[in-house]
């Protein structure tokens, strides 16, 4: 049985109008469009609905038994099939979980709690490591948002950069190199959480018929600062990050030779891209990596 759900909605506004002109007028519609509507309630219900007394009409005993339920009814639909405008993240209950690698985690994990907390005391917030299945992750809803320093080139992924920073050496002491001979010079600490013990920074150095020795491959920035700290090492790590790492004795210098500035990009589905809730979030990480990293972007819608 195929029934015109836009019936009920029509009946609705009949039993409470009473009157096929006032419903007509309530719906936008001729009179005769509204008679027809009726009709066509007639034969589907098989009862009269409405039936005329003096200059009114009154709802059958069909109708009246009706009436509530329907209106609840159409109410619920209307509402399924509108999106919510009324967002306030102060009362918003909602756990988020947000990926991304360590160096982003600890320059932005105190920044984006004290906004949450005074912005959506219900919120709650998981930060996760990166995997290697983050586009999966993104598509099936275990996690909300990325941020990675690539965009992604899956057609049902949105992105946009929220803060950019440039690599920088890390060391003990006050000198920093200044010729890339005295850079390769240095013992180095590479992060990979592959355990490489060479990046492109490498590359670069081939070029000029030059290596460095690598003597540590850790996979987070925080262990391989903690590495430097302890011993006459180095490493190279986002120049915002170290500055707020805090560890004594360790000095940011910058490289010898020009690299491109890194890049925090913020990724989610497109299934959530109109979603307040989500918005909002989004809005609220591009606030705090503008915050707590440096130069920005413009926010991503």
């Amino acid at each position: 049985m195929h029934v015109d759900l836009n019936l009920l909605t029509a009946l609705d506004v009949l039993l409470a109008e009473r009157s096929v002109g006032a419903a007509a007028d309530r719906m936008h519609l001729s009179q005769p469009a509204m008679s027809r509507t009726l009709a066509r309630l007639r034969r589907v219900t098989g009862d009269p609905i409405l039936v005329r007394s003096g200059r009114s009409m009154l709802p059958t005993p069909y109708a009246e038994q009706i009436r509530d339920e329907l209106h609840t009814l159409v109410e619920q639909a209307h509402s399924i099939l509108t999106p919510p405008t009324d967002f306030d993240a102060a009362t918003m209950q909602r756990t988020f979980t947000v990926q991304c690698n360590d160096a982003l985690a600890n320059a932005m994990a105190a920044d984006l709690l004290t906004r949450l907390r005074r912005d959506a005391p219900g919120v709650r917030l998981r930060i996760l490591g990166e995997s290697g299945t983050t586009s999966d992750e993104l598509r099936q809803g275990r996690i909300d948002v990325r941020l990675s320093a690539d965009e992604p080139d899956e057609p049902d992924l949105r992105a946009g950069v929220v803060a950019t920073d440039q690599l920088a050496l890390v060391r003990t002491g006050s000198d920093g190199p200044g010729t890339l001979e005295e850079f390769a010079a240095i013992d180095q600490v590479v992060v990979s959480r592959r355990g490489r013990l060479r990046d492109p920074i490498d590359d670069i150095l081939e070029t000029h018929q030059l290596s460095r020795r690598v003597v540590l491959s850790v996979p987070t920035i925080d262990i391989a600062l903690r590495a430097v700290a302890a011993g006459d090492l180095a490493t190279v790590a986002p120049a915002s990050f170290a500055r707020r790492a805090a560890h004594p004795g360790l000095t940011v210098h910058p490289l010898p030779f020009a690299l491109p500035p890194i890049r925090a990009v913020m990724s989610w589905h497109a299934r959530v891209d109109i979603d307040p809730a989500h918005t909002w979030l989004r809005d609220l990480i591009a606030a705090s990596a503008a915050a707590s990293i440096g130069e920005t972007a413009s926010a991503p819608g």
